[in-house]
């Protein structure tokens, strides 16, 4: 019975899972729903825009290549809309090299798998998005009333790369990635951070992201 009393504690999430591949579907959402998970399914991105009209679900796993609409499309869409800008994505994709994983993650997309994947893999890191979605919105429910504003020197003066890796920051991105995305190396961004803690003052990324978010440079 240990099976059963496991899947209670899920509190039965809802995800959206957009593939144009119906095996991929049946073994995903067969998976998901042993797990205790509620799944909708959609075959394509219209098809899953429409379901998100009347409905939110707790989290999206999406293919990036899809015909009609691509997943970069779909994620573009979700991220402008309001009542889905904050539901977690999971790209599933056949494609693994570090640029597609990049644009996939830019576009916002949280995680980013590639196919063929480990069915277990697949579930904990919708545990983990959705852990991690849970703990946001408990900190936002808290209210801003807990975390007073992030306080640094007046006079701090970012230079525009500095400016550029902070906005970085702020979405959530590693250093590795935004090293990727500006072309430079690893180091070169950790000693951008490094110089950007020394002039605000700040203990670590997580206050220099949400420095970044209340002075609105994100």
């Amino acid at each position: 019975m240990s099976s059963m009393k496991e899947n209670y504690h899920k509190d039965s999430k809802q995800l959206l899972l957009i593939d144009d591949d119906p095996n991929l579907i049946l073994l995903v959402k067969d998976y998901l729903e042993f797990r205790g998970y509620k799944v909708t399914t959609a075959e394509n991105g219209r098809e899953a825009l429409e379901i998100l009209q009347h409905q939110i679900p707790d989290m999206i796993i999406c293919d990036v290549m899809m015909p009609e609409m691509d997943g970069y499309t779909l994620v573009q869409k979700i991220r402008e809309d309001s009542r889905t800008k904050c539901v977690p994505v999971l790209f599933l994709s056949a494609k693994g090299q570090s640029q597609d994983r990049v644009k996939g993650l830019n576009v916002g997309a949280d995680v980013y798998m590639v196919k063929p994947f480990e069915p277990e893999e697949l579930v904990a890191q919708v545990e983990s998005s959705l852990k991690q979605a849970d703990r946001l919105i408990a900190q936002g429910s808290k209210g801003s009333s807990l975390q007073p504003k992030i306080k640094v020197p007046k006079n701090v003066e970012l230079t525009p790369t500095e400016i550029k890796v902070v906005q970085l920051v702020a979405k959530g991105m590693a250093n590795k990635l935004i090293a990727e995305k500006l072309n430079v190396s690893q180091r070169t961004i950790e000693s951008h951070v490094s110089n950007m803690l020394n002039k605000t003052s700040l203990k670590n990324r997580t206050e220099l992201a949400r420095w970044a978010i209340e002075s609105n440079m994100s």
